[in-house]
């Protein structure tokens, strides 16, 4: 891409995006922090994270948003601007995974550190390195504590399941898929959700990750399925909002809800009752070890190692449950409130 496009694309990123930058200009080194929104309390904490560690360690952040979940233009220019700017890394969570190949292959081959977090390119390889949490594991960890919770009644249950988006993000795939493996559902091809026949699934719909989201699609299964009693929700947003659409109707203390994030407000819906369990991840450690990593690319060309036995590094999955089952491991609400978003 010529310069002048790069220069373009930084006034277009700035009319597109939520853009701040909050470090010395004199800072050596220059990171990128891009979300997919700057609403949900998950990349919030993350930009706490990156924006903490970038001042420990004398570097300068511009962090980017999308305007609503999955809005890949937006990240795209964003990506642009940070190549323009000089930045030695960028940090971000992918909306569109397999979109973002083209681009992250430009700021790669202009000597860009890229690092997703939380949700992995498609293929994951795409990027230079990913530091996230086990999803397909979070996903198993709630399946297997409904399908315990429920007991025998797990075997004619009516699962509904609340995904982010249609075009299946690695992330949701992987959380759905899990759960479906943790309950007992045949995944068939497990790179994708939809094509599965057992006849406990009430059906999927999708929310976009937050609480609106949540709520029309619970709204829209309960149409289709009123004796839904098991909800998998792809993150505690959208666990509010299903909660919201079956209190609306008198159902609220009939369905076991289940999530996926593990934030402060999360787990005080767990301790309250709305949501049965979550699992819980660790957005700051991420973006934290993020800022680490862009710090020693820059100074050594080191890159990231991966974990032991995986393509990326892995920041730990915990269950949050104040009701526990045997076979699954899991803190109760106290502890996970003690560590929530670390």
């Amino acid at each position: 891409m010529k310069k002048t496009s790069l220069l373009n694309a930084t006034l277009l990123g700035a009319a597109a995006l939520v853009v701040s930058a909050a470090t010395p200009a004199y800072a050596e080194i220059t990171a990128c922090l891009i979300t997919k929104t700057d609403i949900n309390p998950f990349f919030v904490k993350m930009k706490e994270g990156a924006q903490a560690k970038a001042d420990e360690l004398g570097m300068k952040l511009l962090s980017f948003a999308g305007k609503v979940e999955g809005d890949h233009e937006g990240q795209v220019q964003a990506v642009e601007t940070c190549i323009a700017s000089g930045a030695k890394g960028i940090l971000i969570t992918v909306s569109d995974t397999k979109a973002m190949g083209p681009t992250a292959k430009l700021a790669r081959d202009n000597g860009v550190l890229f690092i997703a977090l939380d949700t992995p390119l498609d293929p994951i390889e795409a990027a230079d390195s990913t530091f996230m949490t086990d999803n397909f594991e979070a996903g198993r960890l709630i399946g297997a504590w409904a399908k315990a919770q429920l007991g025998d009644k797990a075997a004619d249950a009516k699962v509904a399941f609340l995904n982010i988006a249609d075009f299946q993000p690695t992330v949701g795939v992987l959380r759905n898929q899990g759960f479906m493996q943790g309950f007992g559902i045949d995944t068939k091809d497990i790179s994708k959700w939809g094509d599965e026949d057992d006849p406990r699934i009430a059906g999927q719909d999708v929310t976009l990750g937050n609480e609106e989201g949540g709520r029309t699609a619970m709204e829209n299964l309960l149409q289709k399925e009123p004796g839904i009693n098991l909800v998998y929700t792809i993150n505690e947003p959208a666990a509010a909002g299903a909660y919201e659409a079956l209190k609306a109707v008198g159902r609220e203390k009939e369905v076991l809800i289940t999530s996926v994030d593990g934030g402060c407000p999360g787990v005080k819906d767990v301790k309250g009752g709305v949501i049965g369990a979550t699992s819980q991840q660790y957005p700051l450690l991420m973006a934290s070890l993020g800022m680490e990593a862009i710090k020693r690319f820059a100074e050594t060309g080191e890159l990231p190692e991966n974990t032991d036995g995986k393509n990326y590094f892995h920041t730990g999955v915990t269950l949050i449950t104040d009701k526990p089952v045997d076979g699954v491991e899991s803190i109760d609400t106290k502890e996970g409130l003690a560590r929530c978003w670390g």
